[in-house]
């Protein structure tokens, strides 16, 4: 039925269009050119992180990573914080943690990696790759142990959860040897070629409040932490540092005095000049604020973080190469923290969450683009919330197993292969634009994403605003030229208020916080992405007009296959 009126509603369109009943002045025009590549595609939307390691393992956790392990034609990869972090492994919001490291009463190290092991076996047994967070401190190596157990909660200071895993280690040694263990059993687990395939990386934040000491001595707990991992894997990726606000004039400084640390410092571990440096990784977020009762993102800062990050691996002769990776990379900056304690996050359970992801990440690709940045991946800081209220409005991909809008959009960036192609948009904003002021103009943002392969083509086009209210849908006439055959099959798929939206669905339901199984079942399905249209079509002169209608916040992936 909704495919029917779907059909209808393009119709429609395209009806008052002849009819000139739609202004032509401000109508969507993509013109897309199959001919005119511009780089390979690489799957930098492929990584997800989050900081409850705990639910790793547990049904919803497990049900999502299945998911996102599908949707994705290269290994995920996947990045949590806490995992030397030692406790029961009981699983809480902002906590986790695995008891790898113990002490017996003489102070020996005792080490226990069956926590470890559950979750790196769920990432492996899919195909996924850890992006391996050496981190944080075991209590039996703090050096200020107590109080270490927190337990945090929505709309408590952020700075509780900061406790005794936050501190350098009482013996340099131990921690050292720990990763050195925690690395050769992995080898040992998992075989060599498989961790050569990972990446590892040490703490999370150091300039921020993750690190209770000096810039010197974080530079001291890496050193050590890399020669282990060397020691044990001398092939093993290491890179750093995952600065928070990395476009802040403190965080440059920590980042560009890390990077010329491992270049010509001197090795605390070792003695000798400089430390390993495989891959540079940094932070980028944005920043909603709510107006009068309205949400309204703001998409600049995280990319200016971005491009600050890219500008300062290019800068020198030793990182220009390197891979560069965003740790985490989000709207705004804490995925525990709810709407009902910050009503700023509204945006997370509906369409503006999946329309801001598009627009998001379309620039991040011209960022990488303008600065030549050997680009790797994106760390979206999104995962789930095991036995938590129905659409609470954390910052996650699904919730009690239903998948939300915004996880469709990476269903559409995982049939995005092959070579990203010219796409240009009258009514997408320009990059210098969005790093200034972000998307706050009358119109909204109207902006394509294209690829192709040898047998197909796919463009992402989406209708974003940072103002989180209605708007009137609008027709998006998508040209697609230079189009290799005469016939193919042209298939569409939308997230939008009616078409791959649990929220709305769950909303039409009654909200019910404890709904039936078939209620689940409907839920479940409507999360799914959907195709709103599939049918043959002759291509002339080499070129397919596509009209799309999107209301404010939609996206649309257009797909044409050939033989």
């Amino acid at each position: 039925m909704r495919k029917l009126l779907y059909h209808l509603i393009v119709a429609l369109f395209i009806s008052l269009t002849i009819q000139g009943q739609i202004s032509k002045e401000n109508q969507a025009i993509v013109n897309v050119n199959l001919k005119k590549e511009i780089a390979p595609m690489k799957p930098v939307w492929a990584w997800f992180g989050y900081d409850e390691p705990n639910y790793t393992y547990m049904k919803d956790g497990k049900k999502l990573l299945s998911e996102i392990a599908q949707l994705s034609s290269v290994p995920v990869y996947v990045r949590t914080h806490s995992l030397l972090v030692s406790g029961d492994g009981s699983a809480a919001l902002k906590w986790g943690s695995t008891n790898a490291y113990t002490e017996d009463e003489n102070g020996n190290p005792v080490y226990n990696w069956k926590i470890v092991d559950s979750i790196f076996d769920t990432y492996v047994n899919r195909g996924m790759k850890p992006l391996a967070q050496i981190g944080f401190m075991p209590e039996a190596l703090s050096t200020h142990p107590t109080p270490y157990r927190h337990y945090w909660k929505p709309g408590d200071p952020y700075t509780d959860i900061i406790t005794g895993w936050a501190y350098p280690p009482k013996d340099y040694d131990k921690w050292r040897n720990l990763v050195y263990e925690w690395v050769k059993h992995s080898v040992e687990r998992y075989g060599k070629e498989e961790v050569e395939s990972w990446y590892w990386e040490v703490w999370n934040e150091a300039n921020g409040y993750y690190w209770k000491a000096s810039q010197e001595e974080f530079f001291k707990l890496y050193d050590y932490a890399a020669d282990g991992l060397k020691r044990a894997l001398p092939t093993a990726k290491i890179g750093g540092m995952n600065v928070a606000g990395t476009s802040g004039k403190g965080a440059t400084e920590w980042m560009n005095n890390f990077i010329k640390h491992c270049i010509s410092g001197k090795n605390y571990a070792t003695g000798q000049t400089g430390s390993p440096l495989e891959a540079i990784l940094f932070h980028a977020k944005g920043h909603p604020r709510l107006v009068d009762g309205t949400v309204i993102m703001d998409m600049a800062p995280q990319l200016r973080d971005i491009k600050k990050g890219f500008a300062i691996a290019m800068s020198y002769p030793e990182t220009k190469h390197l891979p560069v990776i965003i740790g985490e990379s989000d709207p705004e900056g804490c995925a525990a923290c709810g709407m009902a304690t910050n009503p700023e996050n509204a945006y997370r359970n509906g369409t503006m969450y999946s329309s801001y992801t598009a627009a998001s990440f379309a620039r991040k690709y011209l960022l990488a683009d303008a600065t030549k940045a050997n680009f790797l991946g994106a760390v979206s800081w999104s995962f789930e919330f095991e036995n938590q209220p129905w659409f609470y409005g954390f910052r996650d991909l699904a919730t009690n197993g239903v998948d939300k809008p915004v996880l469709n959009v990476f269903r559409m960036f995982g049939m995005m292969t092959g070579n990203r192609i010219d796409a240009v948009s009258n009514r997408m904003y320009t990059l210098e634009s969005v790093m200034q002021k972000s998307i706050r103009d009358t119109q909204s943002d109207i902006g394509a994403l294209a690829t192709t392969n040898s047998k197909s083509t796919a463009v992402m086009v989406w209708n974003y605003h940072d103002k989180d209210e209605p708007g009137e849908a609008e027709e998006v006439q998508v040209v697609l030229a230079n189009t290799p055959s005469k016939k193919a099959n042209l298939e569409i798929y939308l997230i939008d208020q009616d078409h791959s939206n649990s929220y709305e669905v769950w909303k039409k339901m009654g909200s019910p916080q404890n709904p039936s199984k078939e209620q689940i079942a409907v839920l479940e399905k409507s999360g799914k992405l959907e195709s709103v249209l599939n049918k043959k079509v002759t291509v002339k002169s080499n070129t397919l007009k596509v009209p799309v209608v999107l209301k404010r916040q939609a996206v649309a992936l257009i797909r044409l296959d050939w033989n």
